[in-house]
């Protein structure tokens, strides 16, 4: 086996990777083989010859335009609110959608060390994040009768728990068959100096996940693509986890998506911070992309309008709709989804094998991104919505200046107090009230549960 195996390293210089390979016992030397065969070598020489090549951001910044879309104010807009919600309701009931959520990763930065999408977060159920998307999903099915399949995407550092997770609570009432939970892939780190892959440990290779855009891959290799195929899936709803106010599977949002012929729609908010740590969606040369916050200098991040709003104002709220077609074509073109490359702190064994641990950046990390699809997407638009009904993302442990968990669950009580009130419910300043979708979905549907005059003086779960 070793013979073999370094036949195919030492053409690419990478033999190293087994320079421990007479001390490991029989299994260790097994999952060493089965970790260098899954390795595309040429693939990693081309990225690290490539490491220091650099788009020109500012000829794009200067030739990027606003992106062609639907506003909150409908003045401009093609199509009118309700025209869309009925063209979503009729894809809804005719089953022509399924809903992807990526939840890949930990809850590191929460304190939580374990999958995000397990962190409870319902301001009076406290209801894990997992359960509010799964029960979201359900409850729009029931309302169109048809049954939406869900696919989730873990990474290698969540997968089990979350498997286990969902399967210890009865997959939240989804049904087994609607419920498809795979894998991201991973992709070698290398040293940033040789590009040489690095060990972890003397029989383990490095590795990380290989991005939010590592889902077509995985889609395609974990069988979930086919399964789309199979139910003949029109569009899927693309979402990441951290979010408890998203929409999900919002037929006006798809309506939209379908009245303007697009492949791909992103959800938007409008930025009124230049600093706002969001990608920023613009048209460039009448393709829609996104420009990373950390690219976009600041005086075209400061760039008005004769309004006074920002010139470059669709801020990405990682929300999409995505025509299946898209994704079965792009499938097969390696470079639908380039990879991007980030240096990063990697602890490694060294040739004696010790463990270092670096104080500086000394690896390169690969990974791709969803929104790189965008450019190749036929007739792409955005979709602008208001932050409060569709927008509270979960990144920081309590005491940050944003995004923490007191603030999602303010954002979650504010909006189900908003339902209640415009129903005819009284809601008591300082009260916090949450609504479960299998109760009521959204405010329509809260309205028809005969609430007027209801008076909620304490803290009550709706459900």
């Amino acid at each position: 086996m070793k013979e073999e195996l370094l036949k195919r390293l030492v053409p690419h210089g990478q033999e190293h990777l087994l320079a421990f390979w007479d001390e490991l016992d029989p299994s260790d030397r097994t999952a060493l083989a089965r970790q260098i065969d899954r390795i595309d070598f040429d693939l990693i020489g081309r990225l690290f010859c490539h490491r220091d090549d650099q788009t020109d951001m500012g000829q794009i910044i200067d030739r990027a335009g606003p992106p062609p879309g639907v506003r909150l104010d409908p003045a401009e807009n093609r199509f009118m609110p309700d025209q869309a919600r009925q063209r979503g309701q009729e894809a809804l009931a005719a089953g022509q959608l399924g809903v992807i959520l990526v939840a890949g990763g930990q809850g590191t930065r929460l304190g939580f060390d374990h999958p995000k999408g397990m962190f409870s977060i319902g301001p009076v159920s406290g209801r894990p994040l997992f359960q509010i998307h799964v029960e979201k999903i359900i409850a729009l099915g029931r309302r169109h009768g048809v049954r939406i399949p869900l696919y989730l995407m873990t990474s290698p550092a969540t997968h089990d728990e979350t498997v286990r997770f969902f399967a210890d609570n009865g997959r939240f009432g989804l049904a087994a068959e609607d419920l498809t939970i795979f894998c991201q892939g991973t992709m070698p780190v290398i040293d940033a100096a040789d590009g040489r892959v690095l060990l972890d440990q003397p029989g383990r290779v490095a590795v990380s996940p290989d991005g939010h855009g590592g889902m077509l891959a995985a889609l395609g290799a974990s069988g979930a693509l086919d399964d789309v195929r199979r139910r003949d899936i029109r569009q899927l709803f693309y979402f990441q986890v951290d979010n408890p106010l998203v929409d999900v599977g919002s037929a006006e949002l798809v309506g939209h998506h379908l009245l303007a012929g697009s492949e791909l729609t992103s959800q938007v908010v409008a930025k009124t911070d230049w600093q706002k740590r969001v990608g920023n969606v613009v048209e460039v040369d009448r393709r829609l992309r996104v420009i990373e916050y950390s690219d976009l200098p600041d005086a075209a991040a400061k760039r008005l309008n004769p309004d006074g709003s920002l010139a470059i104002w669709a801020g990405s709220i990682a929300v999409h709709v995505i025509d299946a077609a898209l994704l079965h074509r792009s499938i097969d073109d390696a470079e639908a989804l380039p990879f991007h490359l980030a240096r990063k702190k990697t602890a490694h064994v060294d040739a004696d094998g010790r463990r270092i641990e670096p104080t500086e950046p000394n690896a390169i990390k690969f990974e791709r991104f969803i929104f790189d699809l965008i450019p190749s997407a036929e007739g792409a638009i955005v979709v602008e919505i208001d932050p409060s009904e569709g927008f509270a993302p979960l990144k920081n442990a309590s005491g940050a200046d944003e995004d923490t968990p007191e603030a999602v669950r303010a954002a979650m009580t504010a909006q189900h107090a908003r339902w209640l009130q415009q129903a005819g419910a009284e809601v008591v300043d300082a009260v916090d009230v949450e609504i479960c979708p299998l109760w009521a979905l959204d405010a329509e549907e809260v309205s028809q549960k005969g609430v007027q005059g209801t008076r909620v003086t304490e803290s009550r779960y709706f459900c």
